[in-house]
């Protein structure tokens, strides 16, 4: 394989923090990365993708499609030649356990910073019962 056919992709994650770089011909699809990203994912994060389906890839500002390949993500311009494409990684569960979730937010965070107002009718009304 010719070496214009291979791409150097890094994945960044939530925090920070990189996966790879990886070398990728230019007909890997989407979800042969996201297939990557989901088994190397690093130990110790506190947000982990259980599946494929739970990764979204974004490239220059777009969210990618799991059908497409590495070669029509790639960006003709800006690229530093002999560097690495960055890619940005957003873990979304599944909306089973986004539901669950979202109360455990509101619990943790929304009702003492978001909306003070309905913690605080929230207590009178409990101290009224």
């Amino acid at each position: 394989m010719p070496e214009e056919d291979l791409v150097d992709i890094k994945f960044r994650i939530y925090d920070g923090s990189d996966i790879g770089p990886f070398r990728y011909s230019a007909t890997s699809t989407v979800d042969m990365l996201k297939q990557r990203i989901v088994s190397d994912w690093p130990k110790g994060k506190t947000i982990v993708p259980k599946s494929v389906n739970e990764v979204k890839l974004i490239s220059s500002g777009k969210i990618l499609e799991n059908n497409k390949t590495v070669g029509l993500c790639k960006v003709p311009f800006g690229e530093v030649p002999g560097g690495a494409i960055i890619m940005h990684v957003v873990v979304q569960p599944s909306l089973a356990k986004a539901k669950t979730g979202l109360l455990y937010l509101y619990l943790l965070m929304g009702l003492f910073y978001v909306a003070p107002t309905l913690y605080i009718s929230l207590s009178i009304r409990m101290d009224s019962v």
